[in-house]
């Protein structure tokens, strides 16, 4: 059986997600690029009205539940480009291909893994197994503005 043209849009709601609106990029680039059925969304810091979540590195002054919650709202950051991009119908989201994360921590640091299972998470919750995706989950040591998160993703759309 088919799901209703609205899944996604009820899986948020279920959720209690609304989509935040989408930033304008901080330099030269832009926010999504689309090729074939491909949507590749630029990287996303932890940005939540207009300031981020948190600063700083794990393993230093940032906790592994803020480093997740961080991850999660990088997500929500993509799915704002990602709607712009299908024009608004989440619905044409076939699957999520990839998930590049990038963690701003110690050396000692290594559960990089358990900060964007943040991101991964949440993508599978909203969307069910379309949102099983590959994925990199580096270790840096600093990103823009200080941030201790950044995701880039890629989606495949009909």
């Amino acid at each position: 059986m088919a799901e209703p043209a609205d899944h996604i849009a009820g899986r948020l709601a279920e959720l209690g997600i609304t989509l935040p609106k989408a930033q304008p990029p901080v330099a030269t680039y832009v926010p999504f690029a689309i090729t074939g059925n491909l949507v590749v969304i630029s990287g996303q810091l932890p940005m939540a009205d207009g300031k981020l979540l948190s600063t700083g590195k794990l393993g230093v002054s940032v906790s592994l539940e803020d480093g997740v919650a961080a991850a999660r709202q990088c997500f929500l950051n993509i799915l704002a480009h990602l709607n712009t991009a299908c024009e608004g119908d989440l619905t044409r989201v076939a699957r999520l291909v990839r998930l590049g994360g990038f963690v701003a921590c110690s050396a000692e640091f290594t559960q990089h893994p358990a900060v964007i299972n943040g991101a991964s998470d949440l993508a599978v919750a909203i969307f069910g197994d379309a949102g099983r995706h590959a994925r990199a989950a580096v270790g840096v040591p600093s990103l823009p503005l200080d941030a201790p998160v950044e995701i880039d993703a890629m989606f495949e759309i009909d």
